[in-house]
């Protein structure tokens, strides 16, 4: 039985377009006539009505009408297969070679327990001060927030095993999120977020500190196949962007010579005051990042790392270096918390010729055993910690609902 989103998705995926069209049954639950084809019947019933309206100024009445309900069927239809929560209202980009496949407008909070595509890491960085918190991730005024705070050890305290670690993973001085697909499901194809980066000091976009936020495609785990490419909004000045691929085989840790880096300075702008969207498109071909539709790096096959190949998960999250401070701002000592990132939409347009992931109606039933390798994200989605680790069976815990 499919969650009552995907449901939403699979009678979207039946939209016909044209409104003679014939009463499709959805997964389950009675006959419905499809959406596009309501639509359209009801604009068809209002400019009928108008232009045999005797009442002078009809036919104006009738072609806004008229304009308006087409504007709503066609974006309504162009949802037809759709996941996630996109606003039937909205008429979103096209690209060539890209369909659009999942949206999330954060109008409305999401139950990272339940949802059917996304979910909440338990786990944290090793060179980082935060362990990610469910609490942490906070849905408000049509936006995702990720909220760095102090753990002052008042309150529930994380456990001490990470499902998205698989080991041993104590509380840390930091408190803060990442939210993420539940599945190791997504590969080629263009990643979009609008986002807007920390202020590390209330009231003054100018102070640099330290911070990551950031969208990325990683897969999980890492330690058998670790595949990442980047984009990371840092905290050393008000315009820095690093965009990373990662590529290793069975690595318990990060090193040097795993990672090809490329760094971009948006010049005049302030990434902290104002919202911007980063992009990136993933083809077997090469890899191009994209700041407010303006490419700005690319990663090739002539790179010294190959182009990842295999499905990851969508992820997303708010992170502090440790207390060298190393990377994402020299001037960690101006953080002064609780500090938060915002997240206006995010978008996944899938590429029309990988065809294998997604797995078509949204489930898992093109992922492979591979793809299940030690892929729990936290105690409470249900996943299975399938694999071991170095020979070792991971640790595991109980769901507690706060």
């Amino acid at each position: 039985k499919l969650h009552p989103s995907l449901c939403r998705a699979s009678q979207q995926r039946r939209v016909l377009s044209m409104a003679s069209g014939p009463t499709v049954m959805p997964t389950h639950g009675h006959p419905r006539r499809p959406l596009a084809a309501l639509l359209l019947a009801g604009a068809s019933w209002s400019t009928h009505a108008s232009l045999t309206s005797p009442l002078r100024g009809g036919s104006s009445v009738s072609t806004a009408a008229m304009a308006s309900a087409n504007r709503t069927a066609s974006a309504s239809a162009a949802l037809a297969g759709v996941f996630g929560h996109p606003s039937p209202t909205e008429v979103y980009p096209t690209y060539s070679d890209f369909t659009l496949w999942l949206v999330e407008e954060f109008d409305a909070p999401l139950d990272l327990d339940t949802d059917p595509i996304w979910t909440w890491s338990d786990g944290g960085l090793r060179e980082g001060q935060v362990r990610f918190e469910k609490e942490a991730i906070k849905f408000e005024g049509g936006k995702m927030m990720i909220e760095a705070s102090i753990n002052d050890k008042t309150g529930p305290q994380p456990e001490t095993c990470s499902h998205a670690e698989s080991e041993p993973f104590t509380p840390k001085t930091l408190r803060s999120g990442e939210m993420r697909t539940r599945h190791n499901m997504f590969r080629y194809g263009r990643y979009e977020v609008r986002m807007r980066a920390p202020t590390v000091q209330t009231g003054n976009t100018t102070v640099n500190g330290n911070y990551i936020s950031t969208m990325f495609a990683f897969r999980d785990g890492k330690f058998k196949h670790w595949r990442e490419i980047d984009i990371e909004v840092t905290g050393d000045t008000q315009s820095s962007v690093t965009m990373n691929v990662l590529n290793a085989e069975n690595t318990d840790a990060w090193r040097p010579d795993i990672q090809s880096s490329k760094k971009f300075d948006a010049k005049g702008q302030n990434v902290r005051a104002d919202f911007h969207t980063y992009a990136f498109e993933w083809l077997p071909s090469g890899i191009t990042w994209y700041f407010d539709g303006e490419k700005v790096g690319e990663h090739l096959p002539a790179d010294v790392l190959p182009i990842p190949e295999l499905s990851t998960k969508i992820m997303m999250n708010l992170w502090i270096f440790n207390w060298l401070y190393g990377f994402g701002g020299r001037e960690g000592k101006n953080n002064q918390y609780p500090m938060h990132n915002e997240y206006d939409w995010f978008r996944f347009y899938k590429w029309n010729f990988d065809s294998k992931y997604p797995c078509a109606d949204g489930s898992t039933s093109c992922l492979t055993v591979d793809d299940m390798y030690l892929t729990s994200n936290n105690p409470c989605d249900g996943i299975p910690q399938t694999g071991t680790r170095n020979g070792w069976h991971p640790c595991t815990t109980t769901c507690k609902s706060r």
